[in-house]
């Protein structure tokens, strides 16, 4: 390699910690991944993704990351030569970003495009890999499949990748808890500089240097086109009633069109409702939480409204503590909310109602399983989802959410769950 020398001291976290994803974690990623492939019936896959690619190779530089599938082709069950990263720029920093001489993973120079299929034959393998069509661009995706064609047809991936980050690993759910003490933090700051006249901006602002100065990146994750998320978002008042192009029960104004949700420049007023919604990031790791606020007195209406979403939070999470299916939780969420006259406003308003109650988080904010109608299935042993019931009127919105995470005794909350209270008073 040429050029200049990379300093592994420039690439450490605070207080010189390292932040690289260990090398354990890497090399069992892999290993599972190829198992599912093969399960998948799925040759191999060549993981393009960013988030993915820090998922398994430990760093998202410009590349690729082919994981053949246990047994296949390619891989060193058979004879070839194993999991190899190609890597466009930046080469060092791959190396680094993958534990260095303990990489679990040969990397390179990312070969011609043309010369792919042979670059690979002559690891052993011998039948085209899968692609994330579910996460690449369409056109992205069809020059590999083309340049893999040699190879045979490319098939699907993305599932598989989805499938095995639903269940979050030890070391995950300590980075989440490490986001979530940041989190009381950022509500810490909201509640030093709230009260009334203060802009939503200014509130956000304040829980933004707390958040920026312990390591969040600037950016939300998100798997959904068009892939973009406020991740702080408060609203007061009326602001709180106003939809968006997002899918979520509360949108916001946001500044300006272009950013047409979240924090605008309203301000707080004397005895108004004020949502605060934020997630922070450690080391990619997402971690949801609301709470309320009010300058002065929470009207008893709003009081009540926000005792019945905790209640219907309360029978969400039974259903998921229980083991069964998160489209019962949705259920089971619903018919409380529709009882106690909620249902024309549950998640938003009509004809902009969101149809969920809670969305699994990882490195992307708007993971699976989700509590909504369709997912037959139990939120997973190692699961972490935000659970964030809420209602919205014309004059405002008001809810609860934390995230929780199901190991084997059920759920437990993450973030502060009731050591915040639901509503703080400035």
């Amino acid at each position: 390699m040429e050029g200049p020398a990379l300093n592994a001291e420039d690439l450490l976290g605070p207080d010189g910690e390292d932040w690289r994803v260990p090398v354990s974690e890497l090399e069992a990623r892999q290993g599972e991944l190829a198992r599912r492939l093969r399960e998948a019936d799925l040759p191999g896959i060549l993981i393009q993704h960013p988030i993915d690619l820090y998922y398994y190779a430990g760093g998202r530089q410009n590349g690729a990351l082919f994981v053949p599938a246990e047994g296949a082709g390619g891989s060193k069950d058979a004879g070839g030569d194993g999991p190899i990263g190609y890597v466009r720029r930046s080469l060092r920093r791959a190396v680094h970003e993958a534990g260095g001489n303990d990489a679990p993973h040969e990397i390179t120079a990312f070969p011609s495009l043309r010369a792919l299929s042979q670059t690979l034959q002559a690891r052993g393998v011998s039948e085209a890999p899968s692609l994330q069509h579910g996460e690449i661009p369409s056109s992205f995706a069809a020059r590999f499949a083309k340049a893999l064609s040699g190879l045979g047809t490319s098939g699907d991936g993305t599932g598989v990748v989805h499938a095995q980050r639903e269940s979050k690993s030890a070391w995950e759910l300590a980075c989440m808890d490490e986001a979530a003490g940041v989190q009381v933090r950022m509500f810490e700051a909201v509640e030093a500089v709230g009260g009334e006249g203060v802009s939503e901006l200014d509130l956000v602002a304040a829980a933004e240097a707390v958040s920026r100065s312990e390591g969040f990146a600037g950016q939300v994750e998100m798997r959904r086109y068009p892939l973009q998320c406020d991740r702080a978002v408060v609203v007061s008042g009326r602001s709180g009633g106003v939809s968006s192009f997002f899918d979520s029960a509360v949108g916001g104004v946001g500044p300006h069109p272009l950013s047409g949700m979240g924090a605008g420049f309203s301000k707080v007023k004397p005895n108004e409702p004020v949502l605060v919604d934020l997630v922070h990031l450690h080391r990619g790791y997402v971690v949801d939480m609301t709470r309320m606020f009010v300058a002065g007195r929470m009207p008893e209406v709003w009081e009540q409204r926000l005792e019945d979403m905790i209640a219907v939070k309360d029978a969400v999470v039974d259903v998921l503590d229980r083991g069964e299916d998160c489209s019962q939780a949705w259920e089971a969420g619903l018919a409380l909310a529709t009882e106690l006259g909620h249902a024309d406003h549950l998640m938003g308003m009509a004809p902009d109602q969101s149809r969920f109650l809670g969305h699994s988080v990882g490195l992307q904010l708007d993971e699976a399983p989700v509590v909504a109608k369709g997912f037959d299935r139990p939120m997973p042993i190692g699961g972490t989802m935000a659970i964030e019931p809420k209602v919205v009127h014309p004059e405002g919105c008001i809810g609860s959410e934390d995230t929780w995470t199901r190991d084997e005794d059920g759920l437990r909350p993450l973030t502060a769950g009731g050591a915040w209270p639901w509503i703080t008073t400035w």
